[in-house]
């Protein structure tokens, strides 16, 4: 049975979707707080999390960049929200989170989505077995003042520690390892996420965006994670010479 921690202050909704989630196989942890939803999410070590985004203590936006910035939780993230808005929605991926859900959908739906996530989150958990002794072959990267280091999941830039999340490093890995050539969605998709490329998915730019910031490279003209149009992106190795 999957267990999913679910942050959410209005005691009826929470209620009733665990009731519903159990129903199919899904244990529910309701947390109505916060500023309290780490401790929970810690102790109880879930399959997936799900958050509203108005929640007392601390709102479910900045918990989900929280939880990705200090590495707290690398599994997926679903905001859970009656708030329609594309910024929000926008937002929401870009600090980190899966996918952006509105309390409107129909139940039989939200369970699909929430099956999918915890599919793919399995599947990428059983691949890191097969992926662990390929990074280990090769253990560091080095590119100019850029350092990646695959047995302590480590990158440094400058001498200065880079926190990345679990799948940043992965998603970094990916490209470095491939450094000059071009990568898809379909292939980046394929590897980190055992899914193939829908043509709507941007789940992978939101991602690179998320790099290049950490990486500190340009939004507006990135030089050192590139978008080569209509193919891909490429990791240009030699663009890491100075910070």
């Amino acid at each position: 049975m999957n267990k999913i921690v679910f942050v959410e202050d209005d005691r009826d909704v929470g209620e009733l979707i665990a009731a519903y989630l159990k129903r199919h196989d899904i244990e529910v942890i309701v947390e109505s707080r916060g500023d309290r939803a780490e401790a929970t999410i810690v102790a109880a070590m879930p399959d997936l999390v799900m958050l509203d985004i108005m929640l007392p203590g601390k709102d479910g936006m900045t918990l989900c960049r929280d939880l990705r910035a200090s590495q707290t939780w690398s599994g997926p993230i679903v905001l859970l929200t009656s708030l329609d808005s594309d910024m929000n929605h926008i937002l929401s991926l870009e600090m980190g989170a899966n996918d952006y859900i509105l309390k409107t959908t129909p139940p039989a739906v939200l369970l699909a989505r929430l099956r999918l996530h915890l599919r793919q989150a399995a599947t990428h958990s059983g691949d890191e077995a097969v992926i662990a002794p390929a990074m280990s072959a090769q253990k560091t990267l080095r590119f100019g003042t850029l350092t990646v280091d695959a047995v302590n999941r480590q990158v440094t830039l400058g001498g200065e520690i880079i926190a990345l999340s679990t799948a940043d490093f992965d998603l970094l890995w990916e490209l470095a390892t491939h450094a000059g050539s071009i990568l898809n969605r379909d292939a980046l998709l394929k590897t980190l996420r055992g899914v193939s490329y829908d043509g709507m998915d941007r789940s992978i730019d939101v991602a690179i965006s998320r790099l290049r910031k950490k990486l500190l490279d340009s939004a507006t003209e990135p030089y050192r994670i590139k978008t080569i149009r209509n193919k891909g992106y490429l990791f240009a190795p030699h663009a890491w010479d100075t910070q």
